[in-house]
């Protein structure tokens, strides 16, 4: 079971932690998201990635889902009102 909850699933580092990495697909849920990597609205409708981290330890509400341009330059540029 838990390798099909992991198809599609990568890790990735970022700050110097491991991340477990999904992207999604747009769909028609209605929920809205801030993407920390520009604070800026994201819908569901808009394909992104959903980041968690990788070591076990957290809960759904560990989940960050980000632009995927954003989490394609995380590490050139620091997320909007970031303390790095």
């Amino acid at each position: 079971m838990s390798r099909l909850l992991d198809a599609g699933v990568r890790t990735e580092s970022y700050l110097g932690r491991s991340w477990r990495v999904r992207e999604v697909r747009g769909n028609s849920s209605g929920r809205h998201y801030v993407c920390p990597g520009c604070q800026q609205s994201l819908s569901s409708a808009v394909a992104h990635v959903v980041v968690w981290p990788d070591d076990g330890l957290g809960d759904v509400s560990d989940r960050r889902h980000w632009h995927t341009a954003c989490w394609a330059a995380r590490d050139r540029r620091p997320p909007r009102g970031s303390w790095r």
